[in-house]
């Protein structure tokens, strides 16, 4: 005769009983999901380190981009990850907007990051985010370089 564990629901006085058998054929279905959820994808970016000298540097529109991650997290979502510095007056790119969301990260300077017309300047430490699709631009309005981390994630990110 298989063993039992009472559950003792206190609250409502009901008392219920289930064999080991039982237990074990509950959690033999649960525990494979467990394992698959804590598994990285393996087509999923691995943990890593990115030492900043390390990192490449592109110009584009006389701004300084350092890459410093793209790809795929082991939970699907896509994320691309890079350094902008930009002189004063400078801007990245024209307003735009596109299908993941954004993070500013302001590192140095003084960025107005707009966002659907309304705008919002940032200075070192601020944080910024745009959301899916929202159109938003971002210019150095300081007298002095501006430098920001640029935190996409989303579909398309990097792209």
């Amino acid at each position: 005769m298989p063993r039992s564990t009472a559950l003792n629901k206190s609250h409502t006085g009901v008392t219920m009983t289930i064999s080991r058998r039982d237990m074990c054929f509950v959690l033999s279905g649960l525990l494979p999901a467990a394992a698959v959820v804590g598994q990285a994808d393996e087509a999923s970016l691995p943990s890593s380190a990115f030492p900043f000298e390390q990192l490449q540097v592109k110009v584009a529109n006389d701004a300084q981009i350092r890459p410093v991650m793209k790809g795929k997290l082991a939970t699907g979502e896509s994320v691309e990850v890079h350094e902008t510095t930009l002189p004063p007056g400078g801007m990245p790119h024209a307003p735009h907007h596109h299908v993941h969301s954004e993070m500013w990260l302001i590192r140095e300077g003084t960025v107005q990051l707009t966002v659907s017309g309304a705008s919002h300047v940032l200075g070192p430490g601020s944080v910024g985010f745009v959301h899916s699709n929202e159109e938003h631009g971002v210019k150095n309005v300081g007298t002095t370089s501006a430098t920001y981390f640029v935190v996409a994630v989303g579909p398309e990110a990097g792209s």
